[in-house]
């Protein structure tokens, strides 16, 4: 198995090349969200769907500043020690939502495994202020969440907000986990998504919650088998998952991860349909899919 800092990087396949963006929708929104000093996960992680999303005014946030406290050997994300919590950022994070003229907000953050409650709180506050933001109080809201380390209370706060839809990323198979994900749980993970599951059980029919989607996404071509997607994809229906994105692993550098393979689109396609197979609402399967890939379309908006 190929190590972290194999400096090796793989030529992209002609189907995951995309073009420079340029639109003034594009350079819009870019300048709103310097404007509102907020972050997004599109820019930090160097999402290959940037272009095309902010093109169409979409894109998803990300809170509790640029650094975060882990180091996966998969992510661009800068880690280090994080700057203090901006108490501000949800006010500006729905006034940004309504300059935009959002339908479909995605939220996600940086691991903050320094805080109390590791950032449980600012989740809740974003989608609070969304709520409560003139001429936004019909948006729909994803939260694509840590897994918070267990903390006490943290996955509860964020439910109880009431979120439309409640993401939280596996990202590859349970015996990769050591290497790509070494600072989290795959267990941990799936219980993340379980307790989700339960809270929208337990809440079907109440106003606010009962609708509630569970989502996750994975990524493919880090080294995992069929057979072994296979069972990571039963584990995630097993506990209630309804939503998924499937997606192929870039690497964002020499430093980091590399590919182990490029998967061709039409097992993408072949993957999708394994996932519908076995009960999944919605599947986004595509070389180029990530967490908010077609969220709102994935929802069903």
């Amino acid at each position: 198995m190929p190590g972290v800092g194999a400096m090796i990087m793989r030529r992209k396949p002609l189907w995951l090349k995309g073009e420079a963006p340029r639109s003034p929708e594009y350079l819009a929104l870019h300048g709103l969200l310097r404007q509102q000093r907020l972050n997004t996960v599109c820019a930090s992680a160097i999402c290959p769907n940037r272009g095309r999303c902010w093109e169409e005014g979409t894109a998803a946030f990300m809170i509790l500043g640029g650094i975060c406290t882990r180091r996966c050997p998969f992510c661009a994300v800068p880690t280090g020690r994080p700057e203090p919590v901006d108490p501000d950022e949800p006010r500006r994070l729905a006034a940004a939502v309504r300059t935009l003229g959002l339908r479909h907000v995605v939220i996600t953050s940086v691991d903050r495994d320094d805080l109390a409650d590791g950032g449980a709180g600012l989740f809740a506050a974003c989608i609070q202020a969304i709520r409560e933001e003139e001429g936004t109080a019909a948006v729909t809201v994803e939260v694509l969440t840590p897994d918070f380390r267990g903390k006490a209370g943290a996955l509860q706060t964020v439910l109880a907000a009431a979120p439309t839809v409640f993401n939280h990323n596996m990202e590859t198979v349970s015996r990769l986990y050591p290497v790509i994900r070494p600072a989290a749980c795959y267990a941990v993970s799936l219980e993340v998504l379980r307790q989700a599951g339960f809270y929208r059980a337990a809440c079907a029919g109440l106003e606010g919650c009962g609708g509630m989607r569970t989502k996750s996404g994975i990524m493919l071509g880090l080294g995992e088998s069929r057979a072994e997607v296979m069972d990571l994809l039963v584990d995630l229906r097993g506990v209630g998952v309804e939503l998924l994105t499937i997606g192929q692993y870039l690497q964002p550098s020499r430093l980091h991860y590399p590919v182990d393979r490029f998967l061709a689109p039409e097992e993408f396609d072949a993957w999708r349909l394994e996932a519908l197979a076995l009960g999944f609402l919605g599947v986004e399967s595509h070389p180029l899919a990530r967490s908010s890939f077609h969220a709102r379309q994935l929802l069903g908006g």
